[in-house]
């Protein structure tokens, strides 16, 4: 009887320590890849960016400086302590910056690039593994002007050429916003802060507002939040008009530093750690309270990252550098555009969480309805046919990208499988294996290459509200967020036995 006691006390202490040694390597390494986990710090760090159809400035709105700018403070013994003065926020062309060669200030694109990084330098939170600057609350406008010679053709200087699908009310129609501070205030012990604006350059901050009947384009973020308690509350509201039928607005988490999704050029931001599949999972609270309409592709989350067809690393070289994007649209108007007849719109295949694959033309087997629409990249060399590839102009370089809809194959990641979930009147808090179901899409590859290693460096919420045919309106607040880097399985079970 006392062997077998010892033997069952050997035993118990030996399951207490695999425990508590899973429990310690979960601690150490189930940790967020944010500066700000879940939104939760009172001192906010929160910046503003503004895009013209390919992903680039082109000129800037009079009197609005380059459309850049950030609220970054701390509270300190019931003050808010800023980082970003008006003057920081209103400087353009022409203008010194720090880091600025001479010969860069009066280019407009070159100029917004160093304006952020000046941006990213006055908000900047020491912190390990790294340093990190802000979220990034991103704007963009649809229209092309394809007479005006801005936008590349993936990657290409192309001259210009005839309009065509893209929306254009005339020379100018890709201009920057009109921007509006509200710089944030304590009072009491809530505070509250916000950005907004029009693309209407005949309006002013005095009548930017969200009016059905002023037909004038608009967007908004305010944020807030109690002090010590809970997370910021970011709210959203974006307008589109006759004049401006197709706007973006989105939350962003982006690399602090390298290339985020769809840049050609060093950035700031969140992400204090590389994001690379399949081990990092993404929470977020997401009230959709209007949806923007059936033309509203409601991103519940966009991951973009950048690399080459042979999967080797960007570079800057827009002319072999590619942007990927995968997006899960929880609008439920949105349609599957991938179908046995239209297998130009879908993947070559997909792949099951037990990585098996599907072809797209086993059409028993494929989940066409899980997929909006995929296209790829234009300057890959040996694409299965039929295809469709991305639209080449939006985007510095070219681009791929899957779009994903509620279906029950994403289930196990913690996406949403039914038509209207997450949507108007779904409030939920999503905990979603981003990293997991990032490793299992499809992405092209040249063939032959090494596998690329797909590391994310912005995930974002929000719309894009596509050439609507009427003046629509979506709204929705965003809280709670953080990414959270993830320890393989098979590490934990090294690290126990």
């Amino acid at each position: 009887m006392e062997k077998q006691l010892q033997k069952f006390f050997v035993l118990s202490n030996v399951m207490l320590l695999c425990a508590s040694l899973v429990s310690t390597t979960q601690s150490q390494t189930n940790v967020s890849a944010v500066g700000d986990p879940g939104m939760q710090r009172d001192g906010l760090r929160v910046a503003f960016e503004a895009w013209n159809f390919c992903n680039e400035v082109g000129q800037e709105a009079p009197y609005m400086g380059s459309p850049r700018a950030a609220q970054c403070f701390d509270l300190s013994q019931g003050s808010l302590i800023h980082k970003v003065t008006e003057k920081d926020n209103k400087l353009g062309v022409g203008e010194s910056l720090p880091g600025l060669r001479p010969e860069d200030i009066n280019n407009i694109d070159l100029y917004a690039v160093q304006k952020e990084l000046y941006l990213g330098s006055l908000c900047e939170v020491k912190d390990t593994p790294r340093p990190w600057q802000f979220w990034m609350i991103m704007l963009k406008n649809g229209n092309y002007d394809s007479r005006s010679g801005l936008c590349p053709q993936d990657g290409k200087r192309v001259p210009p050429f005839k309009p065509g699908r893209f929306p254009c009310f005339g020379t100018g129609c890709m201009n920057q916003p009109i921007l509006c501070h509200q710089w944030t205030k304590l009072e009491g012990d809530v505070m509250r802060g916000g950005f907004n604006g029009t693309y209407d350059l005949d309006s002013s901050c005095r009548d930017s507002g969200l009016d059905d009947n002023n037909n004038l384009s608009f967007y908004e973020v305010v944020w807030e939040k109690k002090v010590n308690v809970g997370s910021w509350l970011f709210k959203h509201k974006l307008k589109t008009s006759k004049k401006y039928p197709w706007l973006m607005l989105y939350l962003r988490a982006d690399t602090v530093s390298g290339f985020s999704g769809g840049y050609h050029y060093d950035t700031r931001g969140m992400l204090k750690a590389p994001l690379e599949s399949p081990n990092f999972k993404v929470r977020l609270t997401l009230d959709v309270k209007k949806g923007g309409g059936s033309k509203s592709q409601f991103y519940l989350l966009d991951m973009g990252s950048c690399w080459k067809n042979n999967g080797a690393p960007c570079d800057g070289d827009v002319l072999t550098d590619v942007t990927r994007y995968s997006e899960m649209i929880i609008n439920p108007e949105t349609p599957a555009w991938c179908s046995p007849t239209g297998l130009g719109n879908c993947p070559p295949f997909h792949i099951t969480p037990d990585n098996k694959k599907i072809f797209r033309n086993d059409t028993a087997n494929f989940p066409y309805s899980a997929y909006h629409y995929y296209c790829a990249p234009g300057n890959a060399q040996h694409l299965e046919q039929p295809v469709s590839t991305c639209d080449p102009y939006s985007n510095p370089q070219a681009q791929e990208i899957v779009q994903l809809l509620p279906h029950p194959i994403w289930g196990e990641y913690g996406y949403p499988i039914n038509k209207g979930d997450g949507w108007v009147g779904d409030a939920r808090t999503w905990e979603l294996d981003v990293g997991g179901l990032a490793s299992r899409l499809y992405f092209y590859q040249d063939p032959g290459t090494s596998p690329a290693k797909r590391i994310w460096t912005s995930i974002d919420t929000g719309t894009e509200i596509f050439v609507s045919d009427k003046d629509e309106v979506a709204e929705w607040t965003i809280s709670d967020f953080d990414v959270i880097l993830i320890q393989p399985k098979s590490s934990l079970m090294t690290n126990v036995y």
